[in-house]
Parts: C-alpha cells; structure tokens; sequence
C-alpha cells in the first residue's frame, strides 16, 4: 500500500476535521454557520463575479455524498463567487485508468459549500449529504478557469483530506435534459493509486459521521 493512501485512509477514520481555510470551529472561512443549504444559483449571485485570471487565490472544493433518489457525489469548485458543480453518480477516483461520468448541474451558492444535513422529502434533492472531502483547489495549463469551462476541458489539481493530485474534466455530450455530459479523469501522477473506490471511505470529513449515522433519528 502507498504511503499516500495510508494517510487518506487514517484521515478518513479521524473524523471531524478543519477546513484549511476555515475557523477554530472547524467552519470554512466565508461561510455561515448554518446547516440550511444554500439554493441553487439565483439570477442574482449573493457575491459579485469576479475575475480569476492572474490571480493567486486559493478557491475552495467540495464534494458532497449525497443519497436522494439516487447515489451521486457532488464536486463543486467556487469559481466566480458560486459553487460549479458537476454530479457524479460513481464518485471520484484516484484511479488513472477510470473515466467516470459526471454530470454538469446548477451552480450553487457559496453556502451550501459546508452544507451536511437531512434535506426533507418535499425539497430540492431531497435526502441525506455528508462532506465527504473539501479543501483547495487551483486550475492547471490555464489562468481563466471559467472559460475552460466553458470550452469544455478543465485540467485541475485538488488539495483535500481525500483526493489530491490532477484531474481532468473533458465534456462529452449532453443529454435529453440538455445538461453536459463530461468525464472526470485523474492524471497518473504521485497521487493515483490504482483500484481507488470512494465507497470504502463512507465518512464526512467535517463530522466523522456516514450517511446512516446522520439520517438516524
């Protein structure tokens, strides 16, 4: 077993963890600390867009586990005051040989970035999420994210409890729904570990609990 890998597994079993960028409480900077998520993008952001090129910010990641109508993971990377968000149904990997789906959705708003909860049967994406991993993240081989974006290729690296290293996000169609069809890859680099499955690390990286613990009544 890789070094790596032994240390992504004790961080998982830890528990509770703090941000980076985040308070003595363990709350990310910038966000509340409610436990209501925050709403799909709204016609008008709650921060201002801003350019990201030739900057040097640190802009935060996250992926939640989410069990609604189905299993999916969601990875979100703030970007221009929102939260971009792609669904993936298998989660995100570790492993180079894996190209896994994820689904281009709404962006969200920043504060839903430490959102972990029960959302009730008659709300958006009802069901339970946990933080499965958040950290930092920075764009690679471009300065203008959202136009890498928008071209359909994001090559990125993560800095997380769980996933490091770079990844890739290539857009391959769209569906019925009209929503981009992309493929998340990670690069064969000091972070890959062949065989990776996020389902053998269940637990949030902000409460040490797993979706079954948190439903509980």
């Amino acid at each position: 077993m890789r070094a790596g890998g032994a240390r992504r597994r004790l961080a998982d079993a830890r528990g509770r963890r703090g941000d980076p960028r985040g308070d003595r409480a363990g709350r990310p900077a910038g966000v509340g600390g409610s436990d209501e998520p925050g709403s799909r993008r709204p016609s008008t952001p709650r921060c201002p867009a801003r350019s990201l090129r030739g900057t040097s910010e640190r802009m935060r990641f996250v992926v939640q586990r989410h069990r609604a109508r189905r299993l999916h993971y969601d990875l979100r990377l703030e970007m221009n005051g929102v939260l971009v968000s792609w669904a993936v149904p298998k989660g995100p990997t570790l492993d180079p040989g894996a190209r896994v789906l994820a689904v281009h959705v709404e962006d969200h708003d920043l504060d839903h970035y430490d959102f972990e909860g029960v959302i009730p049967g008659a709300r958006y994406g009802a069901g339970d999420v946990i933080v499965w991993d958040w950290g930092t993240w920075a764009p690679a081989r471009t300065d203008d994210p959202v136009r890498a974006v928008a071209d359909g290729e994001l090559h990125f690296d993560l800095h997380g409890e769980k996933l490091g290293g770079r990844f890739v996000l290539i857009r391959r169609d769209t569906d019925q729904r009209g929503r981009g069809q992309w493929l998340l890859i990670h690069k064969n680099d000091a972070h890959a570990e062949r065989g990776w499955n996020p389902e053998n690390y269940p637990r949030s990286v902000k409460s040490g609990l797993t979706n079954d613990e948190l439903s509980r009544p």
